[in-house]
């Protein structure tokens, strides 16, 4: 039986990558500060601890695994990157993980190891249009990224191309653009916009009004969960090191965004624009890339994706309304302290 380790198993991510891999027959073991947050993980085997912590992650990497998929980072969306309040954090945790990881891999000899980057690494001054055809791979540099989120990405992009060069690493990069569905943050306050807009819509009136930060015509692309894991195993699995983009090439407003899940919610609503954190006015994903070298791109619309979320945020919303005191499950795993 073939082992897979998930770094960031209760992550939304992570979780999802978790449920497929023991579909596929692995035994997986799910590393994270926490479990996942809205259903119990099938992993063999889940520790709760601070990949910041190298004793944790010797202990998560004890034996050779077949395949690595590091997604554990302090990320979240707009309101949480954008900000500046959050920098040093974002910076510092995130490098300290992937160090750590690969560290602790390269000692256990499992070197075959997905990262997953961000389309957050892509220079600002491609991204000032809202109108974009298109970020490829090859646009990376100059570096410019709008964050310090993006430039932490990017320092760990050389950092894996450094141990696949030194110490024989089967490292595959790719950059995610913005994956979104069930099980997701949705009102901690790192929920993107998918999540975000759903929950507004979920919440108000029918007719009704939701907040959109700026002019709501800044533009984004979303990929669906099942896609994302889709083109991610495919990457993971073939002979090609990357960067590459994992993304959908259909790009839409954040007002049109509001519209969708509106006409899925069967809502009337208005969108009230106000301040806040906006980050570039467009980005979209190039795709010819991965097609060259996979002979696949996504093939689920934006409209059906945002129906399966929508309909699971709703669920969430209709729970708010339980007594707080309702009984919650246990699920009974090892832990892993770190270090103080």
């Amino acid at each position: 039986m073939k082992k897979a380790l998930v770094c960031g198993a209760g992550g939304f991510i992570g979780s999802h990558l978790v449920k497929r891999l023991k579909a596929e027959g692995f035994w997986v073991r799910g590393v994270d500060l926490k479990y996942p947050r809205f259903s119990q993980t099938p992993a063999d085997d889940f520790i709760v601890g601070d990949l910041r912590d190298l004793a944790v992650c010797h202990e998560a990497v004890d034996t050779r695994f077949d395949e690595v998929y590091q997604l554990a980072a302090d990320m979240g969306g707009a309101g949480y990157i954008f900000t500046g309040e959050n920098d040093a954090s974002v910076m510092h945790n995130s490098a300290q993980i992937n160090l750590n990881i690969l560290e602790a891999c390269r000692r256990r000899n499992s070197f075959r190891i997905f990262y997953s980057s961000s389309a957050c690494i892509y220079p600002e001054y491609r991204q000032l249009e809202a109108e974009n055809a298109g970020l490829a791979e090859s646009d990376a540099y100059p570096a410019a990224p709008d964050s310090e989120y993006g430039w932490e990405k990017l320092f760990s992009e050389r950092l894996y191309a450094a141990y696949a060069r030194n110490h024989g690493f089967e490292a595959r990069v790719a950059r995610y653009h913005n994956i979104f569905g069930p099980e997701g943050a949705w009102n901690d306050g790192k929920e993107k916009a998918p999540a975000a807009i759903c929950r507004k819509v979920a919440q108000a009136g029918n007719p009704g009004e939701i907040e959109i930060w700026g002019d709501g015509e800044q533009t984004r692309s979303f990929l669906y969960i099942d896609e994302c894991l889709e083109g991610t195993i495919r990457f993971m699995r073939s002979d090609w090191a990357g960067p590459v983009n994992i993304g959908s090439e259909e790009m839409v407003s954040i007002n049109r965004l509001a519209a969708i899940a509106a006409e899925i919610a069967g809502k009337t609503i208005t969108p009230r624009h106000v301040p806040g954190p906006l980050g570039v006015r467009g980005r979209n994903s190039n795709n010819k890339l991965i097609f060259e070298k996979l002979g696949w791109r996504p093939s689920q619309s934006l409209a059906s994706g945002i129906a399966k979320t929508y309909a699971w945020i709703d669920q969430q919303v209709q729970k708010t309304q339980r007594p707080k005191d309702a009984p919650k499950p246990v699920v009974r795993q090892r832990e892993i302290v770190a270090a103080e």
